[in-house]
């Protein structure tokens, strides 16, 4: 079976290796000249380390990025909502793992061309057309030149080719931009001393403002240091202009830090946090809203190309982690690709789009909104504010949204692997 994948980042690579796995060898196309590892901080939930344990790469994943232990909200004065465990420390089988997404891309592009061949990866091909038929004819050219560069056709089709996604263009034309809702995101890397548990991710504020922090790199942690990955939000008017996404738009941080100049916490001076950063890079929270198909005849779509979604609850790549094992298991479990695909279809769209709409509504962030809505000022006693049964909730119904609720993955442990 030829099969093309349209895009070399995370969710493409993982789709790359888990057909592999089983027995296809796919050709991967990417639209960059060169794969650089590009980006910030990353979480990757059990259920996703699940598939890529299954890769063998758990072993990797841990080498490099922490083992988040606990997971916090705060209100905007840094009084503690929300503690909760996470991972092996919340009882799960697999770790919640806090990456360098460069590191993790590094790491997937690594193992791709050493178990496909360096010759299954081609950069510089970026997808202008695709001719539909019983074999989908796709057209790359270059992407700053506009040359041709090559015309392939495959048996089936894969667009893992992100937001902006010339696959998903193709089937919804008049789809125009990306939502924006109002908020923009400020992301860096600081190196500092570990804070709290030391494998601590937390959430502060409220939906208008937010910060978002934990620690990535086992080798910093090690040495007694942390790495902090971290994200200041705030909110404007959505009618306002915005420049197209891109996460690696270098800002001036200025620009918001003056919202964040109160915000030293005795277990936390973020200010400096913000200071201390050699780099920031800005981008507005989009998504697009859930469509009907993925799938066209012997094309189909995953990852942000099929269901992009705002960065809340650590949930973006682990979805496309979750797609390419969906995908590669449909294409080996049935006779003809149009059966797999339907069966792919069946099997993720539903979910991702409920992830998505939680997702506009705050996900298990909203315990924070909560929290400001009936103590703007602060608390002395958080029962007086909200109950635990209330926070208990928000939580758990999250978890089962987004498929990584302790039942339903224990049951996945104890099954028969294949």
């Amino acid at each position: 079976m030829d099969i093309a994948i349209v895009g070399g980042g995370i969710g493409g690579l993982v789709a790359a290796l888990a057909l592999h796995a089983r027995g296809l060898v796919p050709t991967v196309y990417e639209s960059a000249a060169e794969m650089r590892q590009l980006g910030v901080g990353i979480n990757l939930l059990p259920h996703a380390v699940r598939v890529l344990d299954d890769l063998g790469l758990r072993a990797q994943l841990l080498e490099s990025g922490i083992a988040t232990a606990e997971l916090l909200y705060f209100n905007k004065f840094g009084q503690r909502i929300w503690r909760e465990p996470r991972g092996i420390e919340a009882g799960y089988a697999w770790p919640q793992i806090s990456i360098h997404r460069g590191r993790l891309h590094g790491l997937l592009l690594a193992e791709t061309r050493r178990r496909l061949g360096a010759g299954r990866i081609l950069t510089g091909h970026h997808l202008a057309g695709i001719e539909e038929g019983v074999r989908p004819l796709l057209h790359f050219t270059d992407r700053t030149s506009g040359a041709h560069r090559a015309s392939v056709a495959c048996d089936l089709a894969i667009g893992a080719d992100g937001i902006h996604s010339m696959v998903r263009r193709h089937f919804y034309p008049d789809e125009g931009a990306p939502v924006w809702n109002g908020a923009i995101l400020w992301r860096a890397t600081t190196e500092g001393m570990p804070f709290l548990g030391g494998r601590s991710m937390f959430m502060a504020g409220h939906a208008s403002q937010k910060f978002v922090c934990y620690p990535i790199s086992k080798a910093h942690h090690d040495a007694g240091r942390s790495l902090i990955n971290w994200v200041a939000e705030l909110r404007f008017d959505p009618d306002r202009p915005f420049a197209r996404e891109d996460w690696n738009r270098n800002v001036d941080r200025a620009t918001f830090l003056p919202a964040f100049a109160d915000w030293r916490f005795d277990w936390l001076d973020i200010p400096a946090v913000i200071e201390g950063a050699d780099e920031v890079f800005e981008y507005p929270m989009v998504d697009r809203d859930p469509v009907a198909r993925w799938s066209f005849g012997a094309v189909t779509l995953m990852g942000d190309a099929a269901h992009p979604m705002y960065p809340i609850g650590s949930n973006g790549a682990s979805q496309a982690i979750l797609d390419a094992e969906a995908l590669a298991l449909a294409l080996t479990g049935h006779d003809t690709i149009g059966g797999a695909l339907e069966a792919y279809q069946e099997a993720r769209l539903g979910p991702t789009a409920a992830i998505v709409r939680a997702n506009r509504n705050q996900g298990p962030e909203q315990v924070m909104q909560l929290v400001e809505e009936r103590a703007p000022g602060g608390f002395e006693r958080l029962e007086d504010v909200v109950t635990n049964e209330e926070l208990e909730g928000i939580a758990a119904r999250y978890k089962q949204v987004a498929g990584f609720d302790r039942a339903t993955l224990d049951s996945l442990a104890a099954a028969p692997r294949g």
